[in-house]
């Protein structure tokens, strides 16, 4: 692409995030009391399902679950039995960390360091430093539900199969991630190329940088893959520290990770697991959550060649704790996760293990189940009401609050819509519906 192109897309980037920015205003008074009564009040928590009933939201917590509450001021909502949830979880995006994929210079989920043959190894690269809070992507995934996600560090071509770190951010317009930070990590055929071309060799990386860390590799040998920060940034997830999420699928390469977390004490989730359900018992056992893509059924390749559309079901009914993550387009498309709960619902999971798998489940595995994930006492007053069953895409967000602001119900797609929708407008030909 010459200058001009560039300086050309550019402009059209700069201009599409001029058209969204209206979108970014956060809403009500933070300090307001907010009390949503008569709702179908989905907890995801032991409490389940509670009809005709109310919530009360105080300086953007959850104040009180109930029957009959009082606002004693502020703003009241009859949802008239409509559903109320949790916002939902996104996936494993890459929301504020890349605007246009085919334009490099918005992209920067992954870092490519590596000189030649020799690896460079980074675990200590933290994607959440680059986190635009005013991303045209945000308010198109919060307008319809999602309020939160986790940014992935992706490894890429001439970096390692260790990717760095991520985090999890809330969807209101803060600049900072929330909770711990989480280690991605890919294995499989998918990270062959960063494993000289062989996925045997990966295990053998990932034991090295162990030994780096804990000393049986001097930091000035030769052989050595790791910085200094480095060596500090992995020490925090051995041992039982934090959450590594590792995308991997083939049921071979799941009990391999499984054998080896144990032995390195090192807690693990799995992403992808496109053939997770095949080794169900082992996962429940070691108490490993998986992400799953329910829609992942077909044999794409090697590793996905016991696919299926039961599969979450399947991990559930072992006993497995259940999240979802889109293969593909998972950041201009994280609305779409619902779809994959729903799915996932129509082939044998249970409908609250759905919910549960886009709010409390993921809040869990993530270090985040304190704040986000349940309508309960204490949680961030992160609310969704929706016309209908959340898991039907049919149904959309009537209303999002964000730590119990009504947030616009408006996104750079949606004033489009409005835009070009109406021929009527007083607007010269070219800018109406009828010159389409």
């Amino acid at each position: 692409m010459n200058r001009f192109a560039k300086r050309a897309l550019a402009a059209a980037l700069l201009a599409a995030c001029a058209f969204g920015a209206s979108a970014q205003d956060p809403g009500s008074s933070p300090g307001q009391a907010l009390l949503i009564r008569n709702a179908t009040v989905h907890t995801a928590t032991a409490r389940g399902t509670l009809k005709q009933a109310d919530v009360l939201v105080r300086d953007g917590r959850i104040a009180a679950v109930g029957s009959g509450l009082a606002a004693g001021g502020g703003t009241v909502v009859d949802a008239q039995g409509a559903p109320l949830t949790p916002t939902l979880f996104g996936g494993i995006t890459d929301i504020g960390l890349e605007e246009v994929s085919g334009e490099q210079s918005t992209v920067d989920e992954s870092l490519a360091l590596g000189t030649g043959k020799q690896m460079v190894v980074r675990p200590e690269f933290d994607v959440t430093l680059a986190y635009n809070p005013a991303s045209v992507l945000v308010p198109v995934a919060r307008v319809e539900g999602i309020g939160w996600t986790v940014l992935a560090a992706e490894p890429t071509e001439g970096g390692s199969l260790v990717g760095g770190q991520g985090g999890v951010v809330r969807l209101d317009g803060s600049p900072d991630p929330i909770g711990p930070r989480v280690l991605f990590v890919d294995l499989g055929s998918d990270a062959a190329g960063l494993s000289g071309d062989s996925r045997a060799a990966q295990w053998m990386i990932l034991d090295q940088l162990i030994d780096e860390v804990q000393g049986r590799i001097g930091p000035n040998s030769p052989m050595a893959l790791l910085t200094p920060a480095g060596r500090a940034t992995l020490a925090k997830y051995i041992g039982g520290g934090g959450r590594v999420l590792v995308h991997v699928n083939r049921a071979a390469d799941i009990r391999q990770l499984l054998r080896w977390a144990d032995k390195r004490k090192v807690r693990v989730a799995v992403a992808g697991g496109a053939e997770a359900w095949r080794v169900a018992p082992l996962l429940a056992q070691a108490r490993v959550p998986v992400f799953v893509d329910p829609l992942a059924n077909l044999p794409s390749d090697f590793d996905h060649i016991g696919a299926g559309m039961e599969n979450a079901a399947r991990l559930h009914a072992a006993g497995v704790a259940v999240s979802f993550a889109q293969s593909g387009d998972a950041s201009h498309n994280a609305r779409k996760i619902r779809q994959l709960a729903g799915n996932a619902v129509a082939n044998g999971l249970p409908w609250e293990d759905g919910l549960a798998g886009l709010t409390r489940v993921p809040a869990e595995t993530l270090g985040v189940a304190g704040e986000l994930g349940t309508i309960a006492p204490g949680q961030r007053a992160d609310l969704v009401l929706w016309s209908g069953d959340p898991l039907d895409v049919a149904s959309v967000a009537r209303q999002v609050w964000l730590g119990g602001q009504a947030i616009p119900m408006r996104s750079r797609q949606t004033e489009l819509r409005d835009r070009y929708l109406h021929a009527d407008t007083g607007l010269p030909r070219a800018y109406s519906a009828g010159a389409r």
